[in-house]
């Protein structure tokens, strides 16, 4: 087959001619002559489609010469599968798919005899019958199928998105004084881009299901009646521009381009003589309330509905995250089939927000744990809660926590990314931070006293960077800004907050005590965090109490691993009692678990003969049922390694010879019941009814995607010779009443578990 150079050679398509080449066979159809078979590389998008669907996998469309077109699959081979999939962001090809499988597209069919040898940066640049030379139907529509596994860097785009041809931008104009500074804006004008302004619509036949649309698509999750006679008299002294009519929505789109409606041609001043511009007004959720009796309402009618039982976890970002809901008092997942924009969005209005802005699929914010508990969710778009949309209850081979879903939820523009920007760093995602404050704006920095994880995650939040990977308390090393001036400090937040302005600070009153740049504080961002989670049902299984002889724990009391009263006991003799267990530590986030500090500040242990690359890496507790510590245990890193992974996972940390230490994604620490300090010194703990509490990560030294999931929690009975271990549970896997339940547990009357 040739490329484009040998259509230039007259000589040779004469010959080709003469010849009755083979596959030179004329359709019904004129084709189009050929163009060039190089266009330049990045200009050229390649985009999956078709329905049913994953993120990886689709029928391929390409945009060329200002059109979206396929691919015929005469002669198609896995080498173009694997060009394909690379351009998308993907490894590599797993296969692909002939005959229309995701359905037949629409449009050119701009490519035909595709023969790549697999190493090309694009399609274009691969052996073809020439741009738009086809003698295909779309019934031979090619699709690929690519590895679930991004390259590295590459820009996250795995979204079952739509088609939002026509209407790009729309916004809600605040003709009202007061709310042109209030913001989320909520009531307004609806405006579309149009060139370089915006134009208005008319509002005659606009109905509830449009304005719906329009308050989706602004973060909002309902709409309300608005007072139309104020607007008909502010328009009335306005000079309008329209841009489209006779908008019809169902309701259930997630932007206004998929709704049908029609452009004005023409005189569009003279429009929509007898109406006037659309103007929506839109209900905001909880977060994005504004005023006390508006929030206490909402207030009221959660208190009403009780606990919620579907959330978000694992999002960066406000209104995005893996979907968990309640059933049964336990939380779990969504499996991915069939997951679509329809019953994203559904998700995201029950939580407050607006329409989806994407359906992701293949855990793409992170696998859950616990049971996966619905699949083929199928919701139409109008329905008040997923669990009101028809789904199939799962069985054990139908999912995988590798596909769990997740969204991307709009939500109402807030400007908080205009109060913070970042300064002297080697990339957008590091800097010092730099706060806006004040009625009158005035850039300053933040002190760095108490700033950790927690604040810099608020900050990396606002700035829309994703998670914090570090936060810094110097920064003398980033001094590139004529910023010195200090006007925040005291700043201490809980982790969710969408602004630092939201959490605890000094207000104006300000009070740092080592003041000048150098203590300014700093961040370096990161999109993706690790996770880690703590296999609970291990703890439970391998509990048990060992009596070990003091000579034999001088190591250990070095180390600190013992109750205090053991510094009193008649050493060497005597024994000291331990609860011991094991503890596996797996990672389910989405990047690798790596200790803050770098090599160079390991502290070599002479006892254990190992470096400890973090000060403290668990804390194990006893408490009695109303939370009173009285046994505690810790465990400083004493080495951070993939001891197993999963399936197509490599291991990449290991901690012999000076190794690099870390948890993989995928992979997990095993911390066994038999080592040092595993253990809690419970010598002075009287028989009872106990909560064991096993928490990670417990100082947030360590960035990660949710810090909620670090503790786990068992039940025990002890009687003074043997012990019970039971019920182990990650802290946020059940419902807030079951856990109600669990930390009121009476206490067992015999050692029969029920």
């Amino acid at each position: 087959m040739g490329g484009c150079s040998s259509w230039a050679r007259p000589e040779l398509l004469l010959l080709l001619l003469l010849l009755g080449s083979a596959w030179l066979r004329v359709g019904s159809a004129q084709p189009t002559p050929p163009g060039p078979t190089h266009p330049p590389g990045p200009q050229l998008r390649v985009r999956l489609a078709g329905y049913p669907r994953k993120h990886n996998e689709g029928r391929v469309e390409v945009f060329y010469n200002e059109e979206w077109g396929t691919i015929c699959d005469d002669d198609f081979t896995l080498g173009n599968a694997h060009v394909l999939c690379r351009h998308l962001g993907f490894v590599a090809a797993t296969g692909w798919a002939h005959s229309a499988k995701y359905g037949k597209g629409v449009g050119r069919i701009w490519l035909d005899n595709v023969n790549c040898a697999g190493n090309e940066k694009s399609i274009g640049d691969c052996k073809h019958r020439g741009w738009g030379n086809s003698d295909c139907s779309h019934e031979e529509d090619a699709g690929v199928v690519c590895k679930d596994e991004r390259i590295p860097g590459f820009k996250d785009s795995n979204v079952i998105e739509t088609e939002q041809s026509h209407v790009e931008e729309v916004r809600l104009r605040p003709v009202v004084s007061g709310g042109r500074r209030q913001l989320p804006v909520t009531e307004g004008i609806v405006e579309v881009r149009y060139k370089d302004s915006w134009a208005q619509i008319c509002d005659q036949g606009w109905d509830s299901h449009n304005s719906r649309v329009v308050c989706g698509m602004m973060g909002f999750p309902a709409e309300k009646k608005v007072n139309r006679n104020f607007y008909k008299l502010f328009t009335e002294r306005q000079q309008l521009n329209y841009r489209l009519h006779s908008v019809s929505c169902t309701g259930t789109e997630v932007h206004l381009s998929l709704c049908s409606f029609e452009f004005y041609r023409g005189n569009s001043s003279a429009a929509c003589s007898s109406g006037m511009p659309a103007v929506v007004s839109c209900v905001p959720g909880p977060l994005f309330a504004t005023g006390n009796a508006h929030k206490k309402k909402q207030r009221q009618q959660q208190q009403q509905q009780g606990q919620p039982r579907i959330r978000l976890k694992g999002g960066a970002r406000v209104g995005e995250g893996r979907v968990e809901v309640l059933r049964s008092s336990e939380w779990g997942t969504i499996c991915d089939d069939r997951w679509n924009l329809q019953s994203a969005s559904v998700v995201c209005r029950e939580l407050g927000f607006g329409s989806a802005k994407e359906a992701l699929t293949g855990a793409r914010m992170g696998q859950g744990t616990g049971p996966i508990h619905l699949n083929e969710v199928q919701c139409r778009g109008t329905e008040k809660s997923l669990w009101d949309c028809p789904s199939r209850n799962i069985t054990q081979e139908d999912c995988k926590h590798t596909e769990d879903a997740a969204v991307r939820c709009n939500i109402p523009y807030m400007g908080y990314e205009n109060l913070i920007r970042l300064s002297g760093g080697r990339s957008r995602f590091e800097g010092r931070v730099e706060v806006a404050v004040g009625d009158q704006p005035r850039w300053g920095l933040v002190c760095s006293e108490g700033w950790g994880t927690l604040e810099a995650m608020v900050a990396c939040r606002q700035l829309g960077l994703g998670f914090a990977n570090h936060g810094l308390q110097e920064t003398w090393y980033w001094d590139a800004s004529n910023v010195t001036e200090m006007v925040m400090s005291g700043v201490k937040c809980a982790g969710h907050e969408m602004s630092l302005s939201h959490c605890q600070h000094h207000g104006a009153s300000l009070s740092c005590r080592n003041t000048g740049t150098r203590f300014a504080a700093g961040v370096i961002c990161s999109e993706t965090a690790s996770d880690l989670l703590l296999h609970a049902p291990l703890v439970q299984e391998t509990a048990y109490i060992e009596d070990r002889p003091l000579h034999m724990l001088y190591c250990a009391a070095e180390e600190n691993c013992l109750a205090s009263s053991a510094r009193l006991a008649n050493w060497p003799y005597g024994h000291r009692r331990l609860l011991r267990f094991s503890s596996q530590i797996h990672n389910r986030g989405r990047a690798d678990f790596r200790p803050k500090a770098g090599r160079h500040s390991w502290v070599w242990h002479e006892c254990h003969r190992h470096y400890h690359s973090m000060d403290i890496f668990t804390h194990y507790d006893i408490l009695t049922p109303n939370g009173t510590k009285v046994a505690e245990g810790h465990k400083a890193s004493f080495c951070l390694e993939d001891t197993e992974c999963e399936e197509d996972v490599a291991k990449r940390y290991e901690c012999a010879n000076f190794g690099e230490q870390g948890i993989t994604v995928g992979c997990w620490d095993l911390y066994r019941h038999d080592i040092d300090c595993q253990w809690i010194d419970i010598t002075d703990v009287k028989p009872g009814n106990y909560i064991l509490q096993v928490v990670i990560n417990p100082n947030f030294e360590v960035a990660e995607s949710d810090f909620t999931n670090n503790a786990m929690k068992c039940n025990c009975k002890y009687d003074g010779h043997r012990i019970w271990v039971h019920s182990c549970h990650i802290g946020d896997a059940l419902s807030e009443e079951a856990n109600k339940r669990f930390e009121q547990y009476p206490g067992q009357l015999n050692n029969q578990i029920s």
